[in-house]
């Protein structure tokens, strides 16, 4: 077993963090996916408005894959279908009613272990969770026709306020092995789990890491054991997902439930909830204050989208961040003296105890302003990849050197914290996505 130490990063010290041990169900009116937010995927539909769906049944497919199709997590009827520009869709919502799901066939651990990829696969595709694979490089949802080098499987969460996986995955310990057994018949490589503290499973190779933040990404840790070369292709899964994979072969059938945080300095009761992917926002804000301003995020601070009550947790997340939206406009501005209290720091220009948390508003202190190298992307950013000739090459569009530079092991959420830390306000992981934009189109 190897143990991954990592040093650069940062821990965001932020308000509003869960600290009870229970989960509360949450329960909504309505679900819904949203195929635009899915890279490279081009949605056809299976379904109209007012057509009745089990759980499970497939709304829609990618015209590029049409054996990838997208799963309703819930019973009952189709009640809108958004289109936005040029007829894309935009959102598939589904009114709830009832609890009907579809069937499928059961597997034993030993029958997975028996059977061949193509077996396993259809099984996958037939019950269609493919969606729930995703691959590098570019971060999308991976091609079933592709043969991964590797699985890489991250049961470690170290976003700031995000869900603890450790005691997930002591609850669900078997289905959690019946899906890594699974994967294991997906490639012709190794699956690869890494884990805050060491769990026994079979058929798949456990890491431990330590060290603060981006520790947990997927990323980070692919580069760490066996980082990314030029064309290859590897498989990734998040860690609720991977139990989600089990259920299906130990009942036959697609349990859309994750646990998901609720917290923020704008939260006034953090919580942990159990629901339904694709939940209404709203549903989860029924013990929050809503007298006060507040930035809802689906997601976490880092990598998550802006929503509002109206819309819903997207596929891949399981955290909802609330933050506060009221910005004081502090006397004399950068010139005013601070506090831990007052101004957060990476830098130690202001005297900030470890156990500290920050109420963290919507503000950037400041706005975008001339490119400042003081290495601020270098400290919180533990790859072996130069950030600031990356971020030339992207802006300058040389591919070439982009390539040079490492931009195949690249994603934007493993870049996130540069942004946070950058006193320039450059949102570095916008330019590293258009980088793997333009690579993805030039290749």
């Amino acid at each position: 077993m190897k143990n991954i130490v990592i040093k650069k990063g940062h821990d965001i010290r932020m308000s509003g963090l869960p600290t009870n041990n229970s989960i509360s169900d949450f329960h909504s009116s309505s679900v819904s996916l949203l195929p635009n937010q899915f890279r490279g995927v081009k949605p056809k539909l299976m379904v109209s408005e007012g057509d009745k769906v089990k759980v499970g049944q497939a709304l829609f497919f990618d015209k590029t894959k049409p054996d990838v199709k997208w799963p309703s997590p819930a019973n009952g009827f189709v009640k809108e279908i958004k289109f936005g520009p040029r007829r894309v869709i935009e959102k598939i919502e589904i009114a709830i009613e009832g609890k009907e799901t579809l069937k499928h066939g059961t597997l034993s651990k030993e029958q997975i272990k028996s059977s061949n990829k193509d077996t396993i696969l259809g099984h996958i595709l037939n019950a269609n969770l493919f969606p729930l694979i995703r691959q590098r490089p570019f971060n999308k949802v991976a091609d079933p026709n592709c043969d991964p080098r590797d699985i890489f499987i991250s049961g470690y969460n170290s976003a700031p306020l995000a869900v603890d996986i450790h005691p997930i995955l002591e609850r669900n310990k078997e289905a959690f092995q019946l899906g890594l057994t699974a994967l294991s018949k997906l490639t012709s490589g190794e699956v690869f789990l890494t884990l805050k503290e060491a769990i026994d499973f079979e058929d798949v190779q456990v890491q431990t890491i330590a060290g603060p933040h981006p520790s947990g990404n997927v990323g980070i840790q692919i580069h760490h054991i066996k980082p990314l070369k030029p064309n290859e292709v590897i498989w990734t899964m998040n860690a609720q997902h991977v139990i989600t994979l089990g259920r299906l072969f130990e009942s036959g059938i697609y349990d859309p439930k994750i646990i998901v945080s609720i917290g923020g300095s704008g939260a006034d009761k953090p919580d942990f909830a159990k629901a339904l992917m694709g939940t209404k926002i709203e549903s989860f804000l029924d013990n929050q204050s809503s007298n006060k301003p507040v930035r809802i995020i689906s997601g976490d601070v880092l990598t998550g989208h802006t929503v509002e009550r109206h819309d819903f947790i997207g596929f891949y997340d399981s955290s909802i961040t609330i933050i506060d939206d009221k910005v004081d406009r502090p006397f004399l501005g950068m010139l005013s003296p601070g506090s831990s209290k007052t101004k957060y720091s990476l830098t130690n220009t202001f005297l900030t105890l470890t156990n500290t948390f920050f109420n963290f508003t919507t503000s950037q202190n400041g706005e975008k302003r001339a490119m400042v190298p003081i290495n601020a992307w270098e400290k919180v950013l533990p790859m072996d990849i130069l950030p600031n000739p990356l971020y030339r090459a992207i802006l300058a569009q040389d591919v070439e050197e982009m390539e040079q530079l490492g931009i195949w092991e690249c994603d934007d959420e493993d870049f996130a914290l540069c942004s946070f830390a950058c006193p320039s306000k450059i949102d570095v992981g916008k330019v590293i996505r258009d980088g793997l934009d333009l690579l993805e189109q030039e290749g």
